[in-house]
């Protein structure tokens, strides 16, 4: 086991992309791993596990430890004439694993040949080519579960492979780490899977079944034709998911758009498969650049670093790809690469209490006001980091404020609890369900009024077009969206016990009366806090009001906070903005605040 500082990360991912992490730790068994794991570098700073770094795509600096599995050995096992069992260490390479097999006449995996990466990232990416997937063929999967310090075995029905999917890039992630995976495979020589048309070509051109080794050789001539050589051009091979939206959305949406779009079975119920690389080759972006980086002409799926592009480099070209083929074709491309983003972007959407500013029929000082900043709709904000967009709470005015931002993608809701203010839009989220169904987390009371108050959304047979939502109870402890660690801080909006929710040095919450000096402590060391302050003097039995609510900011001495959740009494912007501490400002809708 080794613990390096200040680890430069360039050569240790297929971008070759500049960036460093604080902390870096290499371990070679399960034991290294147990040991390091008590380590304070371990139990004190946000976990990042690499393999190859094969599907990363680093935007800046990480600044919490990176871990890197030097598992080997490859170990055979035998169970009957036709059956063999391959267990290989996490840090073994996959295209070493791959040469064992071929050597050993074992089949099933020379569809795969040529695939960057190691053992561990083909059961957390469920890595696949030419027709074939590493999920058909994995039996177990052997884990180090992170929160107790234990090993466990996933069997393969518990890992939920789907298309480039797994259970490790979603409840898993960041809990689980892989230490070795073990596959079933066929005893033989001759290859059987032929269901690539240009594997089938191949096939009639020899005239016979081919070998396992021919196929894998042919595999990759076919992957050298069409991609860049990892020796010289970085890259993380596929950028792009092929889509999978409803069968509904897409003859309503998308074919009309290009009646030469061709759909494809999927393994999911309801939906059809698209080809990414066809979207993007037919939207004109073979050989787009930004920088130093490149859609790659001879297979547009791919994003490649030609020069010495950077991550953002990386990053806005993926952004221009995905924004050109939503304009043309009305579907939005979800890169298959992880994004190490630590930065933070939070869009405030709605900075007003439950009737908003102006409130209708109001003439008061406030409610006739022409300044922008006096305009509010219902609380709201969205957070983009690590390349995920997340909303926190849909307010009844989502609709406008999603077309206001031009919002075309979510990847989350948080929900701080069932109030109609920030619940109400969630109605408005079905275009963001056209691809997948959209996870939402709330605790207990808030899960249960939803399935009340949108019980269209929840039926055996829902009518087609309803939001697909994929409904999450959370407790009061932290959880996680894909690896990102959400903090959940209960508050008391009256009698009312409520979420807020930390991420990273942000948290955001509203609603709030007290808080339990428990959860203060949650709320400590903060680089900036979204606080709700309903109006200046008059006391409210559910909500701060502006002297609470800055005597609070005293006490948890966040260096940025932005005051939030706004009744008409509060007064213009212009007015409170006087009265205001250094640090605290009112937010506005439409405010943009960011966190390096």
């Amino acid at each position: 086991m080794t613990i390096e500082y200040d680890k430069d990360l360039t050569d240790l991912t297929t971008f070759r992309v500049p960036a460093k992490a604080a902390i870096y730790a290499e371990y070679e068994s399960e034991k290294d791993l147990l040991a390091l794991s008590r380590t304070q570098e371990f139990m004190e700073n946000e976990l990042l596990h690499i393999g190859s770094g094969s599907n990363l795509l680093f935007i800046n600096n990480f600044k919490g430890l990176v871990l890197h599995s030097a598992i080997k050995g490859i170990t055979k096992y035998c169970k009957d004439e036709e059956t063999v069992f391959i267990i290989a260490g996490a840090g073994e390479k996959w295209t070493d694993l791959v040469d064992y097999c071929l050597s050993n006449n074992i089949a099933g995996l020379e569809n795969m040949a040529g695939i960057p990466g190691e053992v561990g990232a083909s059961a957390v990416q469920n890595v696949g080519a030419y027709g074939a997937e590493a999920g058909d063929f994995i039996h177990s999967v052997k884990c180090f579960d992170v929160e107790s310090r234990k090993t466990i075995i996933l069997q393969k029905e518990q890992c939920s492979f789907g298309y480039r999917d797994s259970i490790f890039k979603h409840e898993a992630k960041g809990k689980l780490i892989v230490l070795n995976v073990s596959y079933r495979l066929r005893k033989g020589n001759d290859a059987r899977n032929l269901s690539y048309r240009p594997l089938q070509t191949f096939a009639e051109s020899l005239g016979r079944t081919p070998t396992i080794r021919e196929l894998a050789e042919e595999v990759k001539r076919l992957r050298a034709i069409k991609l860049p050589d990892p020796e010289k051009v970085g890259s993380a091979g596929s950028f792009f998911r092929n889509p999978e939206p409803s069968a509904y959305f897409f003859q309503e949406e998308i074919k009309p758009r290009g009646s030469d779009i061709s759909e494809h079975p999927s393994k999911k119920e309801g939906r059809v498969k698209l080809h990414a690389a066809w979207l993007i080759d037919h939207a004109g972006l073979k050989g787009a650049r930004i920088g130093g980086a490149e859609v790659w002409p001879n297979q547009p799926l791919v994003i490649a670093n030609t020069g010495k592009a950077t991550g953002k480099e990386v990053a806005e070209l993926a952004a221009h790809v995905v924004e050109t083929v939503k304009l043309k074709y009305g579907i939005e491309l979800e890169p298959e690469v992880n994004y190490i983003d630590s930065a933070i972007k939070v869009t405030v959407l709605g900075t007003g209490t439950s009737k908003g500013i102006p409130e209708i029929g109001c003439t008061c000082h406030t409610c006739i006001s022409t300044d922008p900043r006096d305009k509010r709709l219902r609380a709201s904000v969205l957070l983009e980091t690590h390349g995920m967009r997340i909303l926190i709470d849909a307010s009844p005015d989502l609709r406008q404020q999603a077309l206001r931002i031009g919002l075309s993608r979510l990847d989350a809701i948080l929900l701080t609890h069932q109030h109609y203010d920030h619940v109400g839009g969630i109605d408005d989220v079905r275009p963001f369900c056209a691809e997948h169904d959209l996870p939402i987390y709330a605790n207990k009371q808030t899960a249960n009024d939803l399935r009340v108050r949108v019980d269209y959304c929840f039926r055996k047979h829902p009518y087609p077009g309803v939001p697909k939502l994929d409904l999450h109870e959370v407790e009061n402890r932290p959880f996680k969206i894909n690896g990102l660690k959400i903090i959940p801080i209960e508050i008391m909006h009256g009698n009312l016990p409520i979420y807020g929710y930390r991420i990273g040095d942000f948290a955001y919450v509203t609603d709030a009366k007290t808080i339990a000096e428990s959860e203060k402590e949650k709320l400590k060391g903060l680089e900036v806090l979204i606080l709700n302050c309903l109006r200046v003097k008059q006391p409210h039995f559910a909500h701060l009001i502006l002297p609470e609510a800055l005597a609070l900011i005293e006490e948890l001495k966040p260096k940025r906070c932005y005051l939030t959740h706004a009744c008409h009494n509060l007064g213009r912007h212009e007015e409170i903005s006087g009265l205001l501490p250094p640090g605290v400002e009112y937010a506005y809708d439409g405010e943009i605040i960011k966190i390096e």
